[in-house]
């Protein structure tokens, strides 16, 4: 959890906002790190000086898809799959609850544990945990 904190302090979020870090771990390997920040080549929040969804008034844990961010949890699967490394059967520690749109893909990547810290106001993405085959545990919890 300690390298996951760090990977999130390499966010590129507008400073007031959640930094989240992720770290896939395999076979007592990390894998794939990842952190929320805008694709590449896109400006950040940060560079740009202002938080769109602050802007917007969207509330935490809704329409995730109005950011210019990609969440850290998406962005270490990505990495993963850019680097050609499977999931199956990994861990991913991560400093907050993955959300919903998170959740479906660490679902389908393979990943069969998750180990979060801090939580998120998503509900729905715990059910969808509940439903599969990916445990999912509190840090603080072990």
């Amino acid at each position: 959890m300690q390298m996951a904190e760090t990977v999130a302090g390499w966010s590129s979020c507008y400073q007031e906002n959640r930094h989240v870090g992720a770290v896939i771990v395999k076979d007592k390997r990390i894998v794939a790190t990842g952190y929320n920040g805008a694709p590449a080549g896109i400006k950040s929040c940060a560079e740009r000086g202002e938080c769109l969804r602050r802007v917007r008034n969207i509330a935490s844990g809704t329409m995730q898809e109005v950011c210019y961010a990609v969440h850290a949890e998406q962005n270490a699967i990505i990495q993963a799959a850019k680097l050609g490394i499977p999931l199956d059967g990994a861990v991913m520690y991560v400093t907050h609850q993955p959300c919903v749109i998170c959740t479906r893909m660490i679902i389908n990547s393979g990943i069969k544990k998750v180990i979060y810290k801090n939580g998120y106001p998503d509900d729905f993405a715990l059910q969808l945990f509940s439903e599969s085959n990916v445990e999912i545990v509190k840090f603080s919890d072990l």
